[in-house]
């Protein structure tokens, strides 16, 4: 158990004349009658004399590098892995269009500061969403400073009774180890190529619809693997991978979309065998952390990404303006 220990150092006067008394955090491995043994965060293992603590309480474990990152910066490291082609800065909130291929890339990324008044900063995104004939969309943070400000300005959810989505993260090492226990037991042909092919668009109706504007926010990362798992002309299942352009803090961040199986080939495992395609790809790449989102009620794929090791590191929702929003 990680815990803090104040503790008597003996034979040292205090400050106000008492014994000198200090605190070690670390992880407690040993209560043995009359030591207590801690691995301090620094790794020495220190013995503690019984009679020398004066208290001690259990601390929360450290969180791990990726989770101390905030939820924003997470977002705009995860832009470097869809990039829509059309964008404005404002402030720190980005307006992104893409001739409507998927929500995230035509919303605004409402995370930080916009730079002005909220209300004048959300006139502002109406505008540039009108130009291009698209609905007013922001992507926002669950429970972030500025989401009520959103919503006091009259924006409501834009996907009622629908969930908030997962944004998931991990090692990149660690699920791939994962990946590798869970592999089928069954040797299947995986293909990586750095752009969309017929195949492997041919699963995609939403890329489909929008072809070019799919291909440029696809094919727009500067390092991207699209992978694909079947025979020849055959697609049982696929996904893409990207890292972020070397000297960007994305540059070690491996973004991971478009997972898809065929319900004829399923309870096969290939998802892991896709995951673990791309992973080995990531790898290679030298990134260190891996993110995905995920709706919040996609039960079976909250479980699978759990035992590879991924974590919630937040939510986000879409909002869009309601009655009585300018």
């Amino acid at each position: 158990m990680r815990v803090v220990v104040r503790r008597v150092l003996p034979g040292r006067t205090g400050p106000t004349g008492g014994p000198l008394m200090t605190d070690l955090l670390g992880v407690m491995e040993a209560w043995q009658p009359p030591v207590a043994r801690v691995r301090a965060e620094s790794g020495e293992l220190v013995e503690i004399a019984l009679g020398d603590i004066v208290s001690g309480k259990p601390v929360p474990p450290r969180p791990r590098p990726r989770l101390r990152i905030s939820a924003e910066d997470a977002e705009r490291r995860a832009l470097a892995g869809w990039p829509a082609p059309d964008t404005e800065p404002l402030g720190e909130w980005l307006l992104r269009a893409a001739g409507g291929f998927s929500t995230r890339a035509n919303s605004t990324l409402a995370v930080g500061e916009p730079g002005l008044p909220v209300q004048r900063a959300l006139e502002r995104a109406e505008g540039f969403y009108a130009a291009r004939g698209l609905p007013p969309l922001a992507q926002v943070v669950v429970g972030s400073p500025v989401e009520p400000d959103i919503e006091s300005a009259g924006w409501v959810d834009a996907r009622p009774g629908e969930d908030d989505t997962a944004f998931l993260v991990a090692s990149v090492s660690t699920a791939g180890r994962a990946t590798r226990r869970l592999q089928p037991g069954e040797d299947l042909p995986v293909q990586i190529g750095p752009s969309i092919t017929p195949v492997w668009l041919a699963t995609d109706d939403r890329a489909r619809e929008h072809a070019d504007a799919a291909a440029a926010v696809l094919e727009g990362p500067d390092r991207v693997a699209f992978v694909v798992l079947g025979p020849p002309d055959e697609v049982w299942a696929r996904g893409r991978v990207s890292v972020g352009p070397a000297g960007d803090p994305s540059e070690d961040w491996a973004g991971i979309t478009d997972v898809w199986v065929d319900p004829a080939h399923r309870r096969r495992r290939l998802a892991v065998a896709v995951l673990g395609a791309m992973l080995g790809w990531a790898a290679e790449q030298g990134a260190l952390t891996t993110y995905l989102q995920v709706r919040a009620d996609n039960a079976a794929g909250l479980a699978l990404y759990e035992r590879l090791g991924f974590t919630e590191h937040h939510r986000y929702r879409y909002l869009t303006p309601g009655r009585g929003a300018s």
